[in-house]
């Protein structure tokens, strides 16, 4: 049969106009749920795009700064070369010079340096007063360094400030000289390194006449910072263009040691699509996607459920339409003309909604991690594109709703009642036993399954993302978190043990003495250190592999040949070596074997030190002994000296003289006076990098303290471990440390096992507080889908009661079946969750425990328990609310409602 077609849109927009009229509070109920999908998507966008650009800042400036990458260690004809390719679109260069280390720097990181304008600016220098250096005397320096020298910050004032040529070379020289301050800027502490910058000529003159020490000499060095047209391919684009140019990198080259064809680079990491290049994971892709799925099938639901109620509510309306020769496919543009004006007035109040929201949560997530807030404000293209992703979810979401009311028949939909289609085939069964009030419930449940159905995923959707939040933040270990970085309740040194770069200085005893003198400790262990003033001979392939990541194979073929070797073939190669105390070595993590033989002196035993990753998985590259292995270790008490060119020896006594004026010779060490000790590997370990010399390049090993002091001659400590006997006995040290390292001792510091702690409850808080805010918008709209579902059913179904209380139900009966129609939605979304808990539970424990590698995943219904009480409230008080209001007609009224 053809349909009449009725070309009319404009009849057609009043009648969808005059009919959303008619329904104010389903009206309402639709745009408060267009609306909160929006301020869904538009929060999540604000947050989301203000924690990158944090954390994006926030990195910059750990890393020193915003540039893409660098190559580094360049000639000038090198950047001359490279500058001219159209790929980078913009340079920067610093050159290096010292680093000042003694009192009062030697708790702060600062660089002496020139870099122009460009770089100045990446390294987010903005004078706050001042120029940039001109005259050969000048100098620019932050807040932080004023004030360790005890400088205000007015121009022209002198700054004395001694430092530090060839800071990472085995022999550093210490350079003074006075400066006129001509410009200042406000240090900011998420930034590590704090800058001194001099002017062009001054670093000319220092540098015209220096000679690097050693290739561990930094001092001189220039690097190119560089900027590309995009994020995205960092790494892959600094490849190519060293390859266009007749270049190849050389990861890490020492400074002078390879040849012109080899340019190492850097990678700025803080970018997140360096990141995401470096570190694509499909499992991470997985569940970044099966998120964005949730959050988008969320809307989806929410928006389908509310036309889906919406449409069998007024399908008698449509099917008088269609009486009337409307044709199917003008149903469906009343039913979408309906969307859009909703639409058109949810989507706005969302947008304004979700920027608030956003901006609101931000500066409380940011209060709970390390990020400074540095910027707040949301761009364009999230609006649009908030916008946008809702009105499409509304115009999908009403096509199935507009198919139902297009395709219903005039004739059935004058008298229909929700559910009252009968299936072919199916039986009714007769009760001797009569209705019961739970069984009619149960019934009318199956009367419209896909709305009910589609009502218990929207309400077991908040229950679902409040689970797997709570899953998710409540899987962060701590236990395996502060196992990565700390060991006992404090750890104290040298200030200089704490810093990055600069030379190593030990405790003294004294110091010791005075700390442990105070109440509470209840176990301590020094750590003894040697790093690089004792040697190990080594397999040769292991060593020259060692070596080649700081050298070109030319290079360390030639050192390895002037090495000494034992009588089995290995190479004599520095080492760094540790003496630990009993309550030390119990601080190990064992790979294989058995310390104890470590506290026996006679036993001469050794353990041989592997690095691992962040899941604790050994590196097998990091050392070569196993337990078993014997290891040789060379002890030298006297070294002789010759120029490398000519064998000619240098008297210990001119050795500074011969470092300083050694041009472009080399200077050759030789061990003249020495001794030999063998010792039995009885471990292999692992060991947390807060204990360690936190630094690598050589094969590390670990002695019993005893013997570390006999053998080497030795009695530097590195650090001191402390525990505490009590909470109490904590504070106390904490209070006490702080004190003694700013008053009684500046040059000493500490770390303590609270600010770890700290930071890994504002980390696991951040995440409680977003998916807590997620959750509780889905569990809003939720509970409108609900109110919505269940109104729909009670105003379409007014009839149908009146005629129950007609033949005998009471009002009380008829309450009871409602609360247990909305006790059964609770129920079934309770259930839903439950189910979806169990069965997505481990996928989640092994995606976050990929992701995160402090993760664990704890199976936990906590979060669905503590819901069962608010779900039972809200299925049994809503339908109550809602029946008080049509029980105010009488039950005539009702009947004759339909009439």
């Amino acid at each position: 049969m053809l349909e009449l077609k009725v070309a009319n849109k404009g009849c057609i927009r009043r009648i969808s106009a005059r009919s959303l009229r008619a329904a104010k509070t389903r009206n309402l109920i639709a745009v408060l749920a267009i609306a909160l999908t929006t301020l869904l998507f538009m929060s999540l966008f604000s947050i989301a795009g203000a924690i990158v650009n944090s954390f994006q800042e926030s990195t910059f400036r750990q890393v020193g700064g915003r540039f893409h990458g660098t190559f580094k260690d360049v000639t000038q004809e090198q950047i001359d070369e490279l500058s001219t390719d159209e790929r980078i679109k913009s340079i920067a260069l610093r050159q290096m010079l010292g680093m000042p280390t003694d009192p009062p720097f030697n708790k702060a990181h600062v660089e002496v340096s020139w870099m122009d304008e460009n770089c100045a600016r990446d390294y987010f220098i903005e004078l706050e007063e001042g120029h940039y250096p001109r005259e050969k005397d000048e100098i620019i320096v932050d807040s932080r360094v004023l004030a360790l020298l005890g400088v205000e910050p007015e121009m022209g004032a002198k700054i004395e400030l001694p430092y530090y040529l060839g800071q990472n070379s085995k022999h550093p020289e210490l350079r003074t000289d006075t400066f006129t301050l001509c410009g200042w800027w406000e240090y900011d502490p998420a930034c590590v390194a704090s800058f001194a910058n001099v002017s062009r000529a001054y670093a000319d003159e220092v540098l015209g006449s220096y000679v690097p020490k050693d290739e561990y000499d930094i001092t001189g060095r220039t690097d190119m910072n560089i900027m590309l047209g995009s994020s995205a391919r960092i790494r892959e684009e600094m490849l190519e263009i060293l390859a266009d140019h007749g270049y190849q990198e050389d990861d890490e080259k020492v400074h002078g040691a390879a040849s012109g064809e080899f340019i190492a680079i850097g990678v700025n990491w803080a970018y997140l699509g360096a990141q995401i290049s470096e570190n694509f994971d499909l499992t991470t892709v997985a569940a970044v996607v099966g998120l964005l799925l949730l959050i988008i099938f969320t809307g989806y639901l929410i928006i389908y459920n509310i036309f889906r109620i919406s449409v069998s509510s007024d399908i008698q309306f449509y099917g008088l339409l269609k009486t009337i020769g409307t044709t199917g496919k003008q149903l469906k543009r009343i039913v979408r003309h309906q969307a859009l004006a909703l639409a058109l007035g949810g989507i706005p109040i969302g947008l304004a909604l979700g920027y608030f929201t956003g901006k609101a949560l931000v500066p409380i997530v940011m209060d709970i991690t390390s990020f400074k807030v540095y910027s707040v404000t949301v761009p364009p293209i999230a609006f649009l594109f908030a916008a946008a992703f809702s009105l499409v979810t509304v115009l999908i979401s009403c096509r199935k709703p507009g198919k139902i009311a297009s395709k219903v028949s005039a004739i059935e939909a004058v008298r229909y009642t929700e559910g009252d289609s009968v299936r072919a085939g199916k039986k009714t069964r007769r009760r001797s036993s009569g209705a019961n009030i739970y069984r009619m419930a149960w019934a009318n449940m199956g009367r419209s399954r896909s709305k009910t159905v589609l009502t218990v995923i929207s309400l077991a959707l908040a229950v679902v993302l409040m689970q797997l939040t709570f899953v998710f933040a409540n899987g962060f270990d701590m236990d395996k978190y502060l196992q990565a970085w700390v060991v006992t309740d404090f750890i104290t040194g040298d200030a200089s043990y704490f810093q990055t770069g600069g030379s190593l200085s030990y405790m003294q005893e004294e110091d010791i003495a005075d700390i442990l003198a105070q109440p509470g400790i209840k176990d301590c262990a020094r750590i003894y250190g040697a790093s690089r003033t004792v040697s190990a001979f080594e397999p040769l392939d292991f060593a020259r592999n060692n070596y080649l990541r700081w050298g070109t194979p030319e290079s360390v073929d030639d050192l390895l040949s002037k090495r000494a070797k034992s009588a089995d073939g290995r190479v004599m190669s520095e080492a760094d070596l540790y003496g630990m105390e009993p309550y030390a070595v119990d601080h190990l993590d064992l790979i294989e074997g058995d310390l104890a033989p470590l506290n026996d002196p006679s036993q001469r035993a050794i353990a041989a030190v592997y690095f691992t990753d962040d899941y604790g998985e050994k590196e097998d590259d990091t050392n070569w002994a196993k337990p078993g292995d014997k290891i040789t270790l060379r002890r030298v008490d006297e070294w002789k000296y010759f120029y490398d060119d000519t064998n000619e020896e240098i008297p210990v006594d001119q050795l500074d003289a011969a470092y300083e004026n050694m041009g472009s010779r080399n200077i050759r060490s030789e061990p003249y006076r020495y001794e030999d000790m063998e010792y039995t590997v009885c471990a292999a370990v692992s060991m947390r990098n807060s204990m360690s010399f936190r630094f690598y390049g050589a094969s590390q090993f670990v002695l019993g303290a005893e013997t570390f002091k006999a053998d080497l001659h030795n009695t530097d400590i590195l650090n001191l471990l402390i525990d505490m006997e009590s909470p109490k006995a904590v504070a106390a040290m904490e209070d006490y440390l702080a004190e003694y390292t700013e008053t009684i001792n500046p040059l000493m510091d500490y770390e303590s096992k609270q600010s770890y702690v700290s930071e890994f409850k504002g980390f696991q808080g951040m995440f409680l507080t977003l998916g807590g805010a997620l959750s509780f918008i889905v569990g809003l709209v939720g509970v409108l889908n609900f109110l919505n579902a269940v109104l729909t059913s009670i105003f379409t179904r007014r009839r149908e009661f009146a005629v129950l209380q007609s033949i005998g139900m009471t009002g009380r009966q008829l309450k009871k079946m409602l609360m247990c129609e909305g006790l059964i939605y609770s129920g079934l979304a309770i259930a839903a969750s439950a189910v979806f808990a169990v069965a997505s539970g481990p996928m989640l424990g092994e995606v976050m425990g990929s992701m995160f590698w402090f993760f664990s995943y704890r199976p936990t219904f906590l979060p669905i328990l503590c819901m069962l009480p608010v779900f039972a409230l809200l299925g049994a008080g809503l339908p109550l609310l809602l029946y008080r209001v049509i029980a105010k007609q009488s039950i005539v009224e009702r009947i004759r409602a339909n009439d």
